[in-house]
């Protein structure tokens, strides 16, 4: 399946709920967010009944976000709902962690082929600032259990702030994969919403490299395996078997690169995070619509996806409502 500027898509990121059980301080409110009602919100079975339709115009790779999308009640029937889709390769899920304790084996047994684990700090107290709760323990023993349930596919995102965590992020990238086989990702501070309105600044991403190479050498560009793309730049170090990596769309658009759309929670296929253009999915599932006009609806869709995103237009960032972080997974 390509879209109009011949570019393959290949990945769907699906937000299950726009729920939280954190409130970080860079993406949503203290008081949280008024919350979308239980119909309005796609069962199950009509996710799993759009990525097959999906799978059969070449998408391969799902994962599932949120808000949080282990607060999602059998979310491990789900991923193996749709691990058994014919044509999908790969299911992972975007998490902050807290519930991975209790969930990580039957996950794992479902058949989730990769996790992304939030993780902005190593400090107890600074966890609780950043996120208003105190979970910091949860989050280290849902990633011990992770690792004892065998998964080997492990990405940490830190969103680089500064006065919060800035002088922690080479103890963080140190003790996460200098010895372990995963990658620790720097994400780039989207200043929309809650981040925009709280005054956050973002720690430039050639700013950390620099830190990180003060602490531990050169930076050696590690080579992207073989039909994978994504936005992080990866990056090796003398002594790691680990990998960094750095994600800032505002500084390296990777837009002619992008190979997925997102589907929101209330059934809205978003062609890009930054485009209010898209697919009423909800509406035409209990419409009635058949698999073939499903797929077709699909393709037609995602053939006019935007050529790029315009975040760094002057003053759009700060007129963009943060639902569009939490609802996608950021």
């Amino acid at each position: 399946m390509y879209d109009r500027f011949n570019r393959k898509i290949e990945y769907v990121r699906i937000s299950l709920t726009d729920r939280c059980n954190l409130r970080c301080c860079y993406c949503m409110p203290e008081e949280g967010v008024p919350k979308l009602a239980h119909d309005d919100i796609l069962r199950f079975d009509e996710i799993v009944r759009v990525v097959r339709q999906l799978a059969r115009l070449g998408v391969r790779k799902v994962r599932l976000t949120g808000g949080e999308p282990l607060i999602r009640r059998d979310i491990t029937k789900l991923v193996a709902s749709i691990r058994a889709v014919s044509g999908i390769e790969s299911v992972a899920v975007t998490t902050n962690g807290v519930l991975l304790q209790e969930l990580a084996e039957g996950l794992v047994q479902a058949g989730l082929s990769a996790c992304n684990i939030s993780l902005d700090t190593l400090r107890p107290e600074t966890f609780a600032s950043i996120t208003r709760r105190d979970a910091f323990s949860r989050v280290t023993a849902g990633i011990e259990a992770l690792e004892a349930a065998g998964l080997r596919d492990i990405k940490f995102n830190c969103v680089p702030i500064k006065g919060v965590n800035e002088e922690e992020l080479p103890a963080l990238v140190a003790k996460l994969v200098k010895d372990r086989p995963y990658k620790f990702r720097f994400i780039e501070l989207m200043p929309i919403g809650c981040a925009y309105e709280a005054g956050f600044e973002g720690v430039p991403m050639a700013d950390v490299a620099s830190q990180l190479m003060r602490a531990f050498g050169a930076l050696t560009p590690a080579p992207a395996p073989r039909g994978v793309h994504g936005p992080a730049r990866y990056y090796r170090m003398a002594g790691f078997c680990g990998e960094v990596g750095f994600i800032d769309a505002m500084e390296h658009k990777f837009c002619a690169a992008c190979n997925r759309v997102r589907l929101t929670a209330e059934g809205f296929l978003k062609l890009c995070l930054n485009a209010s253009t898209g697919l009423d999915l909800r509406t035409l599932l209990r419409g009635g619509i058949t698999d073939e006009n499903l797929a077709l609806a699909l393709r037609s869709a995602i053939y006019k996806k935007p050529e790029e995103h315009f975040f760094e237009e002057a003053g759009h960032y700060a007129k963009r409502d943060s639902r569009a972080m939490y609802q996608v997974g950021g």
